[in-house]
């Protein structure tokens, strides 16, 4: 199952929407592209197991 979910640039401050794909655990963490300044963000995502929530912070790319 994958749904969409926003974060917030690490660099520009902006929303960004990305795709998370349950099938990968309920702990991820993966390098995506800000969709506005195109810096790289880490994204670190954790997903609620029993409500499906789900949480992102993003940091630079160092």
């Amino acid at each position: 199952m994958q749904t969409t979910s926003e974060y917030y640039c690490a660099y520009c401050g902006e929303p960004n929407l990305t795709f998370v794909d349950f099938s990968a655990g309920g702990q991820q963490s993966y390098v995506e592209d800000c969709q506005v300044c195109c810096n790289p963000n880490i994204l670190y995502v954790r997903i609620d197991e029993d409500t499906l929530d789900i949480e992102i912070d993003s940091e630079p790319e160092a």
